[in-house]
């Protein structure tokens, strides 16, 4: 009994290994030693399995934690970490999972779109862009801001820096009838549409963005007008 719950023997029988199944893209290596080094001075029989799962997932980016002994010396971890599927609000993450989690620099990380809600319609705002993404892709188009307000409005934001306003009734119902004429919408223009509202029953509004000024021609030479002329004349 008191070499399982630690209280003598532990130096005979130490941990001496801990070996790590991990990603180590965001969850270091040290981080990792830090967080079990205060568990294992009670010994291999005595390590507390619960209480190194506990202080692991404590650990910013981790997700899950496996952790088992093996005889005679070796404590082994397998750490899957948080993988970021946007921003959320401000300052914080969104995970594959659903996950919401703070982390240092969480700001800074690259890449995602940012998305914006009550914290309750995670999953309905992960549905809405997803959504949006595979709809605007013929387009070469991304989503970048999916907005849902407290009053369940949304709206979006692309890659070419167009905004959709899309309302509160029936969202995709809306989204999908303005995709259906955006070949036609986008026939002959260069420039893409910098403000769409989607809020009327049976159409919608688009403000273009302006198209560029033509550059002014230089003033033709006296001498070639007229010689202009005369080839016009004699033609």
């Amino acid at each position: 009994v008191g070499v399982l719950q630690g209280w003598f023997a532990a130096d005979r029988w130490p941990v001496r290994q801990l070996q790590v199944q991990a990603e180590f893209r965001h969850v270091g290596a040290d981080e990792l030693r830090a967080a079990v080094r205060p568990s294992l001075d009670a010994g291999f029989f005595a390590l507390d399995l619960d209480r190194v799962r506990n202080e692991v997932a404590a650990l910013p980016w981790v997700a899950q934690v496996e952790a088992r002994k093996r005889w005679p010396d070796t404590l082994e971890l397998r750490v899957i970490e948080l993988h970021p599927f946007a921003h959320w609000g401000e300052g914080r993450l969104l995970g594959e999972d659903g996950r919401l989690f703070v982390v240092q620099g969480a700001e800074a990380v690259p890449g995602l779109p940012h998305l914006n809600g009550p914290d309750d319609r995670v999953a309905d705002v992960m549905d809405f862009y997803r959504l949006a993404q595979r709809d605007f892709a013929p387009f070469r188009l991304r989503v970048e801001n999916v907005e849902l307000s407290e009053r369940g409005s949304w709206s979006l934001v692309l890659s070419n820096g167009g905004t959709l306003v899309i309302g509160r009734d029936e969202p995709r119902q809306r989204l999908a009838r303005f995709i259906a004429v955006m070949p036609k919408l986008m026939a002959n223009r260069t420039a893409g549409f910098v403000y769409a509202d989607l809020r009327y029953s049976n159409g919608f509004a688009v403000k273009w963005a302006d198209a560029p000024a033509i550059p002014a021609q230089p003033a033709p030479h006296p001498a070639t007008e007229s010689n202009s002329h005369a080839a016009t004349g004699n033609a």
